[in-house]
């Protein structure tokens, strides 16, 4: 394409028939226009007279110029113009790489990316181009193959939930060196800067033209939720000040019926020069701990969503003491010191354990509380099994008393000696003892030990084989200051020391405080660092993808605890929730402190940018204003010579304008869709969805077209074309039956879709699950594909479900059957089980079973890959062998139009019980 004052012209070589105007403007003017007749008697008298010398007379000046205005809009509409002409660097050849950022920055604008790389392809697949694409948040080798191929995989490639780190960059220029020729690029870049992304741009320039592709979307992201003076602070971040911006935060989480719903929303707004914004929340400590995520509303991306885990919730705390707080003597009391420790990170309750147990707080603390009640005892062992922590504290009375004196208590780590262990003073034993540095091993690990922590006295653990497994904390001649043992999920600690000054300093220190946070008593405000969590090996529970939809982590290793708090996100450490067996971290796409730069490029790399106005041909206009200028000429013409009234003139010049309007262009888009609708509306569709698979979406679509036309001969139902249906965006409510054939790799749907989904099935759709792995699950083994499809099940209405019955509605719907083979064909058929009423009716050989369509058919005999047939209606795929191997294929249709059937007419072969009374009324 040719760029002239600002229009692209396709055949820019028409242009120079404009140089022909000039002597055309000569000829026409040579040219006279026809003369006026007119009747007078006196001409007879001339008639067979000669003259020698004829003058004509000349066109009109203007008559002229309409002329020239005509010829010169055609040609200029032949040439091609484009208003708005987008550079290309597709319109070369030889190799093209395409380079995509694919991170969650580029996850909102997606489809629009995923359009244009379709596009891009389409023409370098018409300039002969081989291509490779590169992505960076996951590069691999380059294989420069043809356009068409990779633009079938565009539909697989998605935004990861990381942006590229240095050493993907590094790994994506070892493969641009390896390759040995030149090439041209095309950077779709998700607006987002990162480190060594300029060494990447100088290394793309010395093989090649370079030109960029991207959208001037303002890029926001989430940061981290705080805690912080009894509110939740949000702060939201932006990549470009341009102007003043609100945006929503929405609090998601489950309310008590497991339902997931917007708890809370709040509002930041972003200053016209500012790149922050920061909103609270004020909510209920039961509110609040059911938070899952925080999330931008309407915002499509991983880092606009931030997960919480422990540090938001604040734990319930129960306080118990044997002693009753005099008002005079506070600060001996054990309880003061416990208060001032938690209060400002958990919910604390006082009083009788008989009158907190039935709350279910999350920890529980006696204070030198030595003997309970039988009773209460059972019932505070029963709540340690259930997983509950109990933390104890020494004291005088624990001293005192006999408890796990002769053999272990159940509520006590270990046992202890009688009486207990004075340091310091006239009658001790020696100096008050400082701590000793906590091993690797405990909770305490990496925690700072001031020197003026010294304990002057304490209780004393037994000498015992299982002794050594359960300190986590002691002292520096190695006597045992903390204590720990499992029961049940459960845990019980003991401090050997009391809870106020009394024994130790430790109550009047920071460590004290940070012991407590250690052992999860309380809930921190602010993230451990990772010398904190020096040691420690976390589980992903679940992880975040590109879109910021959270999946199931399934078999992804641990990660080490430093790591997790300051590696770059990437293929080994994904956002999500990890799990440590106590406690539970969030590592979320921003952390706290992150900015979003926008990314900038060098001059000499042309940038397409999505806020431009789009392309528009304009050789449809020009043309149809050259028609209008013609017509307008012929009128003018036969108006000049008197062959025509001006009254008929006028007609004929408003008919032909207005047919010269009429060829002017429309805007197709509308036209399409509309279109679309009306025709999904008025015919029946088969439909799959599709699962970013290309070869499964293209086998599927190949068998519903299989389907159809088996429908199409046998039946009196005429389906359309198959359509395949992207559940982010697709309606649908026009396709009485979804085929969804199960990937191992297929993205879970977003909640959007998930409502829809369900909102499909309570409406009278069918969805036909095939996990295509020939029912391994039902032998025994394990299989990749059902195992998505339960993840993929999970949030989906589904009734409760029974292997198919031999006497359900799809045994009869249309063939006999008893077998519902595909491909495979030892696989069972699921679907919605029958009422717990449903009886065998007198004289019937089946029972009245649901009155309404199985919204959910579920098996692996993969039927899409026995059902598919080319164009010609040959099938592509081989089923079994020889006649037996057909035999099967036509069972599998047959199953699929029982199907059909089915799902459009109910189960009407089922409800026989009017059959006496019709048979009655027609007299037979």
């Amino acid at each position: 394409m040719t760029t002239l004052a600002g229009i692209g012209f396709t055949t820019p070589w028409l242009l120079l028939g404009l140089l022909a105007l000039p002597i055309l403007w000569l000829l026409l003017r040579a040219v006279p226009p026809a003369p006026v007749r007119r009747v007078f008697p006196a001409v007879t008298l001339l008639l067979g007279l000669s003259d020698d010398e004829s003058l004509s007379d000349r066109t009109p000046w203007w008559l002229l110029l309409l002329r020239m205005l005509a010829v010169a809009a055609a040609i200029i509409g032949l040439a091609g113009p484009v208003l708005n002409p987008t550079p290309t660097a597709t319109a070369g050849n030889g190799p093209l790489l395409v380079v995509l950022d694919a991170s969650w920055a580029g996850a909102d604008d997606w489809k629009n990316t995923s359009e244009q790389m379709v596009t891009k392809l389409a023409e370098a697949g018409r300039a002969d181009r081989t291509v490779a694409v590169l992505r960076l948040t996951a590069p691999e080798a380059l294989h420069f193959q043809s356009a068409d191929v990779w633009r079938k995989r565009v539909a697989g490639l998605v935004p990861q939930p990381w942006q590229p780190s240095p050493d993907q960059i590094a790994t994506a220029m070892t493969h641009i060196a390896a390759v040995d020729t030149g090439f041209d690029t095309l950077w779709f870049s998700d607006g987002l800067d990162y480190p060594d992304r300029d060494q990447l741009t100088a290394a793309l320039m010395q093989r090649g033209g370079v030109q960029a592709y991207q959208t001037t979307t303002n890029r926001l992201g989430l940061l981290p939720a705080q805690f912080a003076d009894g509110a939740i602070e949000l702060t939201a971040i932006r990549s470009q000040a341009l102007a003043e911006q609100q945006v929503t935060v929405r609090a998601q989480g489950r309310d008590p019926g497991g339902t997931l719903r917007v708890l809370a929303t709040a509002t930041a707004e972003f200053a016209a020069d500012g790149n922050t914004a920061s909103a609270k929340l004020i909510l209920p400590s039961e509110l609040r701990a059911r938070i899952t995520r925080f999330e931008l509303q309407q915002v499509r991306s991983a880092g606009a969503v931030a997960l919480t885990d422990d540090s938001l919730r604040r734990r319930e705390v129960a306080l118990i003491t044997s002693q009753t707080d005099n008002e005079g003597l506070i600060l001996l009391s054990p309880m003061h010191y416990l208060r001032q420790a938690l209060q400002p990170t958990a919910e604390l309750f006082e009083g009788g354990l008989g009158d907190l147990l039935p709350a279910n707080p999350d920890v529980i603390i006696l204070a030198d509380v030595a003997r309970l009640a039988p009773s209460e005892e059972d019932a505070l062992t029963e709540w340690v099994e259930k997983g509950g922590m109990l933390l104890r504290f020494a004291g005088p009375r624990l001293a005192a008393s006999d408890i796990s004196r002769d053999e272990e208590h159940p509520l006590m780590p270990v046992r202890l000696r009688s009486g207990g262990r004075s340091l310091g003073g006239a009658m001790s034993w020696g100096e008050p003892k400082t701590l000793a540095t906590f091993q690797q091993n405990t909770p305490f690990y990496g925690l700072t030990i001031p020197q003026e922590v010294t304990v002057s006295s304490q209780v004393v653990a037994q000498p015992d084989p299982s002794l050594a497994d359960r300190v986590i904390a002691e002292l520096g001649d190695g006597t045992p200051l903390v204590t720990r043992k499992p029961l049940g999920q459960g845990q019980v600690v003991l401090f050997h020391v009391t809870a106020n000054a009394e024994w130790t300093s430790l109550p009047l220190s920071g460590l004290f405080v940070e012991m407590l946070e250690r052992l999860a008593v309380s809930t921190a405000a602010k993230l451990p660092s990772a010398e904190e969590l020096e040691g420690t090996v976390w589980t992903p529970i679940s992880v975040l993808d590109g879109f910021g939809r959270l999946t199931e982590a399934g078999t992804l290793s641990g990660v080490d605890g430093p790591d997790l708090m300051e590696a770059p996100a990437g293929p080994g450490l994904r956002p999500g929730l990890y799990d440590s067996g106590t406690r539970k971290l969030a590592r979320n796409v921003l952390r706290a402190g992150d900015q979003l730069r926008p990314a900038l490029w060098p001059s000499n790399i042309p940038v397409i940018s999505a806020a431009l106005a789009p392309e528009r041909a304009l050789g449809g206009l020009l043309l149809s204003l050259a028609l209008m200028l013609l017509a307008l000429d012929v009128a003018a013409s036969l108006a000049v010579s008197g062959l025509l009234h001006m009254s008929r003139t006028a007609a004929l010049v408003l008919g032909l304008t207005t047919v010269g309007g009429l060829c002017l262009p429309v805007q197709p888009a509308q036209a399409q869709q509309g279109a679309d609708l009306l025709g999904l509306s008025s015919e029946l569709a088969l439909a799959h969805v599709l699962t970013g698979d290309d070869q499964i979406d293209a086998i599927a679509h190949d068998g519903l077209r299989g389907l159809s036309n088996t429908l199409l001969f046998r039946t009196s139902i005429e389906p359309s074309v198959p359509v395949g249906v992207d559940l982010e965006r697709d309606e649908l409510a026009f396709y009485p039956l979804l085929y969804w054939p199960i990937t191992p790799d297929q993205p879970r749907p977003s909640a959007e879709a998930y409502a829809r989904l369900n909102a499909y099935l309570r409406t009278g759709g069918m969805i036909v699950f095939d996990t295509r792995d020939a029912n391994l699950v039902g032998s025994g083994a394990s299989s990749a594909n059902a195992r998505k499809l339960q993840q993929l099940a999970r949030s989906l209405d589904i009734p409760p479900l029974e292997p198919l019955p031999a006497d359900h509605v799809l045994t009869r719907s249309f063939y006999l059957l008893q077998d519902f083979p595909g491909r495979h064909q030892r696989g069972e058929l699921w679907v919605e089980a029958a009422p717990v009423d449903a009886e065998h009716i007198e004289g019937m050989p089946f029972r009245n079973l649901n009155d309404g369509v199985t919204p959910v058919v579920i098996g692996g005999n993969d039927w899409g890959a026995a059902w598919a047939v080319d164009n010609n209606g040959r099938p592509l795929l081989p089923v079994g062998r020889g006649f037996a191997g057909e035999r099967q294929r036509e069972l599998a249709y047959r199953f699929g139009v029982n199907l059909v059937m089915h799902v459009l007419t109910g189960n009407y072969k089922s409800d026989q019980v009017h059959v006496p009374a019709l048979l009655d009324r027609l007299g037979q």
